[in-house]
């Protein structure tokens, strides 16, 4: 059965009327399974890398904690979400990933956020180190959780990223030197 017998005549002339009128709006372009929009610059900020790896950071930081627990005190699990200023410090962390992602247009306040979500990391990383340090190995043997490496994982990506960004704004530079 062709898809002519299926719909009628007039379906066919609307809609290639009306994707007519939207091709002049928008060009579509399929690469690789990857769809770009020449009109929309939202779109060429997802194909970048750093955008990648900030998606993962602001993931680890926001979604992990609450999965992972960060130690066990008198055989209950502590997680994020029981000390106050650790779950914001981590969702802090999250909210900055994200909100650096969309100012990839401005790449050297980029880069700064990330340095600044990279010094927050490491506070968080200081206390749980201290928090290890200091944890008895009395009669209930408390335990160290993996949710302590969560800033290191996050720190990481943040390096890739910044890493990235030195690229492009690298790439960026020598485009104008040549102009």
């Amino acid at each position: 059965m062709l898809l002519e017998d299926r719909f009628p005549r007039w379906y066919f002339t609307n809609n290639a009327t009306i994707l007519q009128k939207n091709l002049k709006k928008y060009v579509l372009l399929c690469r690789k399974d990857i769809y770009f929009c020449n009109s929309k610059p939202f779109f060429i900020m997802i194909q970048r890398i750093q955008t990648f790896y900030l998606v993962l950071a602001a993931l680890v930081s926001g979604v992990l904690p609450i999965l992972l627990d960060l130690w066990t005190e008198a055989g209950a699990p502590v997680f994020a979400g029981d000390i106050l200023w650790v779950s914001l410090a981590f969702y802090g962390a999250g909210l900055l990933a994200l909100v650096s992602i969309f100012m990839y247009k401005n790449r050297q306040n980029q880069f700064v956020l990330n340095r600044l979500n990279i010094i927050l990391n490491l506070f968080l990383l200081g206390f749980f180190v201290y928090r290890s340090l200091n944890l008895s190995g009395g009669t209930l043997v408390p335990q160290k959780g993996i949710g302590m490496l969560i800033p290191v994982f996050s720190i990481v990506l943040l390096v890739l990223a910044n890493r990235a960004i030195k690229k492009d704004e690298d790439l960026v530079k020598s485009v104008d030197r040549l102009r």
